[in-house]
């Protein structure tokens, strides 16, 4: 069909940000569900360039699911769509597969038609059960229904605000075809902050960039990491399930771009072995009537009793919850600690090896650092994790906990049964949402050799969810 019969939605990149801005700021204010309900699905009637809705959801393990929906469809239909439950890794039996998806129209987002086609716009669902209630394994629907209770509760507001880094390699399907290369290919080699400009990493981040700043991301600053062909690209913070939203879609752009480029941008922890792996430092704070309540002038590192609090319960319970953090085989290799690996379960202002990092803030900036997370993991599990355990988790009695000599697990089998055995998961989760999930990280783990040994086997990227298919899966 020639490209001059279509009549698809196709916006300059400055209306895209400051629609997604406007957005953004309603999300920020919680306008009333329904009212935005009203103007979105206005929105989409009203405006004939729209072929279809992209609905997006995540599995239990953090692989993003997207389905299209024709516009029309959706605008009659969107409050009774179904989708098969027992083909998402983690979700529902065969024998009771259907499921449903809602719309959080707050979460709605317009993208770049060059990068994801025209005619489309995007929104994260919400997965229901055949009852009518929130799925128990749609983490995303765990953290917003969590959110929703301490505001409610305590009015506290969730912030948080990720750095995640990833690897830029050759060829478009890198991860799939490592099994038969066994080894990535670096499209640059010349470290933390250096790339010139119009080569493929610097051509990568500031495309990325563009489309991220599009999308009402509110940039902060870009750069080649470390190792070679590594990135970050930060932006600024968010309530808490609309960052782990903005991680999502930091992936997917990351992905979309790099294909276009014909390139691979890879979130394993520690792709290659011998230089820094991909972490995902995730920061955190809590604030009520927009004051922040992390911050004491006076207090120790000028964090408040709250804030410390917070950390203990943390540092108690770090075993329980490190394989929601570190979810892969893969994972393990990066909490390393010749590569400035946060293994150490201590909290420190300055050691980069401590689990948990107080950076230098003020009234608006103090924060948790919270460095032991890998790129890979479900990042709405992680949110819940480390929020539900630093407001609701134990403090355990032991001497010094803040710079007691413990470390975390260095293999993924221990991480395994450091979770099964905690008590607190289980409250976590519930006993049917652990068990899938052990379930799942069981099965990965027994596709992989189990010792780590010096150079990244095939098994550990082939068998990883993030890269998972059913062909590659079945090749064991």
């Amino acid at each position: 069909m020639l490209t001059e019969l279509r009549n698809f939605l196709a916006l300059p990149y400055d209306e895209l940000e400051e629609l997604n801005l406007q957005a953004k700021e309603q999300r920020r204010n919680r306008v009333a569900p329904h009212k935005i309900q009203e103007q979105r699905l206005k929105y989409l009637t009203d405006e004939s360039r729209i072929k279809a809705v992209t609905v997006m959801f995540s599995d239990l393990e953090g692989r993003l699911h997207m389905l299209d929906y024709d516009k029309k469809f959706l605008v009659k239909s969107w409050d009774n769509l179904t989708f098969d439950g027992s083909s998402i890794r983690g979700f529902t039996a065969q024998r009771e597969s259907d499921l449903r998806l809602g719309m959080d129209w707050s979460a709605f987002y317009w993208a770049p038609a060059d990068v994801f086609g025209s005619g489309k716009v995007l929104v994260f669902g919400e997965v229901i059960d055949k009852d009518g209630s929130p799925y128990s394994a749609d983490m995303r629907g765990v953290l917003k229904a969590f959110a929703g209770k301490v505001y409610k509760s305590d009015g506290y507001t969730l912030n948080a605000a990720n750095e995640i880094e990833g690897f830029l390699f050759s060829g478009p399907d890198a991860e799939q075809r490592f099994h038969e290369t066994h080894r990535f290919e670096y499209v640059n080699t010349g470290g933390y902050y250096h790339s010139l400009p119009g080569d493929p990493l610097r051509t990568f981040i500031d495309t990325t960039a563009e489309v991220q700043r599009a999308m009402g991301f509110q940039n902060e600053k870009d750069h080649p990491e470390v190792a070679p062909s590594q990135f970050e690209i930060n932006y600024g913070y968010g309530e808490v399930v609309a960052a782990a939203d903005q991680i999502q879609l930091y992936k997917l752009i990351c992905r979309q771009v790099a294909t276009r480029l014909g390139l691979t941008a890879s979130f394993l922890p520690k792709p290659v072995v011998g230089v820094n792996g991909n972490g995902m430092h995730t920061n955190v704070s809590f604030s009520k009537g927009g004051k922040n309540l992390c911050w004491d002038p006076k207090g120790e590192e000028k964090l408040s009793k709250l804030a410390w609090g917070f950390i203990d319960r943390i540092l108690t319970h770090a075993n329980d919850v490190c394989l929601m953090l570190n979810p892969s085989v893969n994972a393990y290799r990066r909490l390393d600690p010749h590569f400035e690996a946060p293994n150490q379960i201590k909290a420190s202002p300055t050691d980069r090896g401590s689990m948990v990092r107080i950076p230098i803030g003020n009234e608006k900036s103090a924060r948790i650092e919270v460095r032991s997370v890998a790129p890979d993991a479900n990042p709405y599990m992680v949110m819940y994790s480390i929020f539900r355990t630093g407001l609701e988790g134990q403090t355990a009695k032991i001497k010094n906990l803040r710079q007691a000599q413990r470390y975390l697990p260095d293999n993924v089998y221990s991480a395994i049964e450091l979770f099964r055995d905690a008590d607190w998961t289980t409250k976590l989760l519930g006993e049917d949402v652990k068990g899938r999930y052990v379930e799942l990280k069981q099965a990965s783990a027994d596709r992989c050799p189990r010792q780590l040994g010096t150079f990244v086997k095939g098994p550990e990227v082939q068998f990883h969810h993030e890269v998972y298919n059913q062909f590659l899966w079945n090749l064991f």
